[in-house]
């Protein structure tokens, strides 16, 4: 009995509803597997279909689809190594996560998910019928255990696995990214390995998604929780790793450890790779924004020239009279720097014909919002010409300090495609100008150096919508928002807290409203990456309508 096992990995980027492009990824995986003598190729989780599918997968048509699309697999990888690829698997009326083992020219095993997540992203539990608890499959000289991904956050499965026979486990994985998530994968793989004594290999696809990046960083732990493989983070990669049985079963053969970045480029490259997958995958190759002198636009014009290169971004400044001087010399020196397209497009003359065409009926009123938002709607209308005009998708800029508060013009700044910063307090934004500036690599497809002037950063931020305009005229500081709407959507915390953190009880509740009153805004702005456990996209789900406020 041999007693070396070689896994193929394939930490790679599916696209959802590319069959046959998935299918392509899958056999090129198993070639490279093939070719350097592993005995089983393995790829994540539902890596046929793409994930997150969500109720695609529900269709009879596409599950057709995708069966005739692994029964090709089934034949073209018959004669080799082992092809473990995750699909949709349905028997009778049930559909289930299933993750197929393709051997000899047949689906020779299925593991089908029992743990359904049912929280943030996921709803698996209205999609997919629950798996029974299973034993583990065989493979050459080995027998593997394969929990897919929530199966391995729970003790039962692994234990059910160890106690039928399996020799190590094989994790495969749809996990998206949030701030500190590999830390708390580890730490369930590390219960894993110490409750089975067994080795466990974790693997994870990478790319975007709407608005998920998963993150690949795939690792494997030997008993004792030692770490003996671990692949880079936001890339895709192919890795052969080794197994070698020893007296005491099977131990990873100690390999590629890539380190991983701090947390302000994790966060970074989530929110360029989010962008370059987004326009990738929907058939964008260009993409426009309004660019306004501001921090917010600054960043996003960043972020996209390194996720598509300054000749596929245009940056268009839109004054009006209330534009200011450094407004238009900062706006120019950004896109200057970035090396993208600029464009100047005055509003002046527009904004006056709207407001005559209002006059007779806004006569005897004093001027309000309704004139502020007229600008940014204008804008938003120019932007979105120029979109139609040329197929660049406009980027929107609006963090998530004003998501959160409704501190944008739905129908104005809030009009585009895409948000990259939409799960970016304000008070990061300037911390990821100033990382930019400081930091440039290799993946990054805009200039080094400094590329947001330092007083971009550093000016009061105005939406510049009326005379001596400031955002701490409507808002609190930044620092005293950001602090409050973490504790009030991102831990779903209370008033009480707030107060116990040092808040005003009347600012605090002030702040609540404007929270639930923007809910309506949110439900129609665009998609953007998602960077925290409270993201405003599928982790947070609120009524539109909603009369309850904190009674505290």
């Amino acid at each position: 009995m041999s007693d070396r096992f070689r896994i193929t990995l394939g930490q790679l980027n599916p696209t959802v509803g590319d069959l046959k492009g998935n299918a392509v990824l899958a056999r090129k995986a198993w070639e490279a597997g093939r070719d350097a003598g592993a005995q089983l190729v393995a790829l994540p989780e539902m890596f046929i279909t793409g994930y997150n599918a969500q109720d695609l997968v529900m269709r009879r048509a596409f599950q057709l689809d995708a069966a005739r699309v692994i029964e090709e697999l089934v034949a073209e990888c018959a004669d080799g190594p082992a092809l473990a690829i995750g699909a949709p698997w349905v028997e009778g009326t049930k559909l289930y996560n299933g993750y197929l083992i393709l051997k000899g020219g047949k689906i020779s095993s299925q593991v089908l998910k029992h743990h359904l997540p049912n929280e943030t992203v996921f709803d698996e539990v209205r999609i997919f019928d629950a798996g029974p608890l299973g034993g583990p499959y065989s493979v050459g000289n080995s027998r593997v255990g394969s929990p897919i991904c929530e199966d391995a956050w729970h003790e039962d499965v692994a234990e059910t696995l160890a106690e039928t026979g399996a020799e190590f486990l094989l994790v495969p994985n749809g996990s998206p990214y949030y701030r500190g998530k590999f830390e708390t994968r580890l730490n369930h793989m590390v219960a894993r390995v110490v409750e089975t004594g067994l080795p466990v290999i974790y693997l994870n696809m990478v790319g975007g998604q709407d608005d998920q990046v998963f993150d690949g960083a795939s690792f494997a732990l030997n008993p004792g929780g030692v770490l003996a493989v671990q692949l880079p983070v936001l890339e895709e990669t192919l890795s052969h790793i080794d197994l070698e049985r020893t007296g005491e079963g099977w131990r990873v053969v100690a390999g590629e450890k890539a380190a991983h970045p701090d947390v302000w480029e994790q966060d970074y490259r989530v929110m360029v790779t989010s962008l370059r997958d987004y326009c990738r995958k929907t058939g964008f190759g260009k993409v426009l924004l309004g660019l306004s002198g501001g921090v917010d636009s600054a960043l996003v014009a960043a972020i996209a020239v390194d996720a598509l290169g300054a000749d596929n971004v245009r940056c268009v400044m839109l004054p009006s009279e209330y534009t200011s001087k450094t407004s238009l010399e900062d706006a120019e020196a950004v896109a200057k720097a970035l090396g993208c397209r600029y464009d100047y497009v005055p509003i002046s003359e527009g904004r006056a014909a709207i407001t005559q065409t209002l006059a007779p009926l806004f006569e005897g009123l004093e001027p309000d919002l309704a004139e502020e938002n007229i600008q940014s709607r204008l804008r938003g209308l120019l932007l979105m010409a120029l979109s139609n005009k040329f197929g660049e998708m406009l980027l929107t800029t609006g963090n998530k300090s004003e998501v959160a508060v409704g501190y944008a013009t739905i129908y104005g700044d809030m009009a585009g495609g895409y948000n990259p910063i939409k799960d970016l307090y304000k008070t990061r934004v300037f911390e990821t100008c100033r990382w930019r500036n400081a930091n440039h690599r290799d993946w990054m497809m805009g200039p080094a150096g400094e590329v947001i002037p330092p007083r971009v950063i550093e000016k009061p931020p105005s939406a510049e919508l009326r005379a001596d305009q400031k955002d701490s005229d409507s808002l609190p500081d930044y620092p005293d928002l950001d602090a409050m709407l973490e504790i009030l959507v991102d831990q779903a915390g209370s008033i009480e807290d707030c107060v116990a953190a040092g808040f005003d009880r009347d600012v605090a509740k002030k702040v609540e409203h404007l929270i639930y009153i923007s809910e309506y805004k949110r439900f129609q702005s665009a998609p953007g990456a998602r960077l925290t456990k409270g993201a405003f996209w599928l982790d947070r789900r609120y009524p539109i309508v909603n009369r309850w406020r904190d009674p505290s």
